[in-house]
């Protein structure tokens, strides 16, 4: 088993993601590519101590690019969409 700091990445923060914590008490984070819904799940309850109800992936294949005449393709990642507990919250920014 990896820890929990290799298997998630980042938080996500997006105006999507925002909304979704306030309406329906999720978070949504970048995590490892080989990385499953159980890790994810064992992960966030370690590291921010919260009661994780479901967890949803999402792989999403790296972008074709190009620079002149050369072609190249962005790395392929992972989103997780995890569902809290209601009354379980992570706050990012540290606010009131």
């Amino acid at each position: 088993m990896r820890e929990p700091y290799q298997i998630i990445q980042s938080p996500l923060i997006t105006e999507k993601g925002s909304g979704l914590g306030e309406t329906v008490n999720q978070v949504v984070f970048k995590v490892r590519s080989d990385a499953n819904k159980i890790e994810v799940k064992k992960a966030i309850e370690t590291l921010f101590k919260v009661k994780v109800l479901k967890v949803r992936t999402i792989r999403y294949l790296g972008k074709m690019r190009r620079v002149g005449k050369s072609m190249g393709q962005l790395p392929a990642w992972k989103k997780a969409y995890v569902t809290l507990r209601e009354g379980d919250k992570i706050d990012f920014f540290g606010g009131a």
